[in-house]
């Protein structure tokens, strides 16, 4: 490759079109001690048929210290039940441990300033819309308004054209 070429390529990864994190990261994740969790493994319910019913791969944590019991069916793979029913747990810990500044509420606080955000700019465009139709009806109400008067004039003059043109045949006028 030429080097031209290749200077070329750095200077246009310099500008890249992904949009640059600017917000904070989120905290880390609890880590519960194993020491502090019992954990069972229980026959699924619900649907799935008579697979989810004959094996043990729901799992059911107890933390001990609070007394919290988490759940979890949602494969029907043990492993990947475990890793769910931690993560719940350590989320619902989190709740409770750092309250507001827990992951959780920060991704609920960012998703409902998201929502917010998008709520505004679509009452924004509304309102942009309902201003230009009702510029657009001026602007044809004003067209209107000219445009008897205008036609008005029309006729009249068609009137007196018309007057002057009716005759007995003769080519004199009726009036004169």
């Amino acid at each position: 490759m030429l080097p031209a070429v290749r200077g070329l390529q750095r200077s246009l990864r310099a500008f890249s079109t992904n949009a640059v994190r600017c917000e904070k990261p989120l905290p880390p994740r609890l880590v519960i001690p194993e020491i502090d969790i019992t954990e069972s493994f229980l026959k699924g319910t619900g649907p799935g048929g008579q697979k989810i019913n004959k094996t043990s791969s729901a799992v059911q944590l107890k933390h001990l210290p609070t007394g919290i019991v988490v759940k979890s069916q949602e494969t029907r793979s043990r492993e990947q039940n475990r890793r769910t029913a931690r993560r719940i747990l350590a989320e619902k810990l989190e709740d409770i441990e750092k309250g507001p500044l827990s992951r959780t509420a920060l991704k609920a606080e960012k998703a409902s300033k998201k929502k917010a955000s998008a709520a505004k700019k679509a009452r924004r465009k509304y309102r942009k819309l309902d201003e230009e139709k009702a510029q657009s009806e001026d602007a044809s109400k004003d067209g209107q308004d000219e445009s008897p008067s205008a036609a008005s004039e029309v006729n009249d003059e068609a009137r007196v054209v018309g007057e002057d043109s009716k005759s007995d045949g003769d080519g004199k006028s009726p009036r004169g």
